[in-house]
């Protein structure tokens, strides 16, 4: 599809128009995907807070939640540049600032250079090192092994660069432990369980889409049935991993009831797939960011309560 770049305009007088400035800094937050940066920032505002019995310092909360938030901003904006040509043929995402022409490549990338170290400079000075490199690590992982190789070299890009997406509640603990610790880990299994069947949804609902950017998505290499499947499998080992943190005694029985509450709804949704209702993959991948974000809620009143 032809688009449009209206980056710059020839006026009347013979000159170039520059875009409003307000457009132009609209068109960098877009970048960042804030919405999806604001997911994993609440899984690592939980974690640290999670962390400690006490008050946690007020470094690792401010400079810490900045930090991972500059740093996963920086990961979306590579991903907008890797995936431009892509986008450029779903409906989905081809209204993203580099396929409309509002931003160049270069400037895209120059822009996740400069966030990005200035987010990771800030963790290894104001909170500590170790979460600097981890979160080095997580965006290595999803804008370069996942953006860049694993969504075009092989269905499974999802489960194994689902690992990337699942260490923000990891990045909060230790900003304020200094330290990886088994309660961590739980935090990161949970949402590497998650991270299938919440794409594979809407990857059946985009199957068209995605086979015509040539994208290798499980419902386009194996069709909807094996997906379909594979969510069923992938949602039981999420309820099973859920239950880890009850099992392992780092959370009680509000947290038992809220996440089997949250299962139960999440079993029927993916009952729903079988049926003749078309919307159910789009309204599962829909629930599930629900999902996710009420079962770090439920942890964290557990751990206060």
């Amino acid at each position: 599809m032809k688009t449009t770049k209206p980056a710059l305009r020839a006026d009347f007088s013979g000159g170039l128009e520059l875009p409003p400035l307000r457009t132009t800094l609209t068109a960098y937050y877009r970048l960042t995907k804030p919405r999806v940066v604001a997911v994993m920032l609440l899984t690592a505002v939980v974690g640290m807070l999670l962390a400690s019995e006490q008050a946690i310092p007020w470094n690792a909360l401010l400079w810490g939640t900045i930090g991972i938030g500059m740093a996963a901003g920086a990961a979306a904006a590579v991903n907008h540049v890797v995936d431009n040509r892509i986008d450029r043929h779903m409906i989905r995402t081809r209204a993203r600032p580099l396929p409309q022409g509002e931003l160049s490549p270069a400037h895209a990338l120059a822009f996740a250079f400069v966030l990005g170290s200035a987010g990771l400079a800030l963790l290894a000075i104001a909170v500590n090192p170790l979460t600097a490199w981890l979160t080095f690590a997580s965006v290595i992982g999803y804008a370069v092994i996942y953006s860049a190789f694993l969504k075009r070299a092989t269905p499974q890009n999802i489960t194994i660069g689902g690992l990337a997406g699942a260490a923000p509640p990891l990045l909060g603990w230790t900003a304020v432990t200094n330290q990886v610790s088994p309660e961590s880990l739980l935090l990161v299994l949970i949402i590497f369980a998650w991270t299938p069947p919440h794409f594979w949804a809407l990857a059946i609902h985009k199957r068209d889409e995605y086979a015509n950017a040539g994208v290798p998505m499980l419902p386009v290499t194996h069709g909807n049935a094996f997906t379909r499947l594979q969510i069923v499998l992938y949602t039981l080992l999420l309820v099973l991993t859920t239950l880890l943190p009850f099992l392992y005694g780092s959370s009680g029985l509000i947290y038992l009831a809220g996440v089997t509450l949250l299962n139960m709804e999440q079993l029927r949704r993916v009952a729903l797939l079988f049926g003749d209702n078309r919307q159910a993959p789009l309204a599962l991948f829909r629930y599930s960011i629900t999902y996710v974000m009420l079962l770090f809620v439920i942890l964290l009143l557990d751990h206060y309560l």
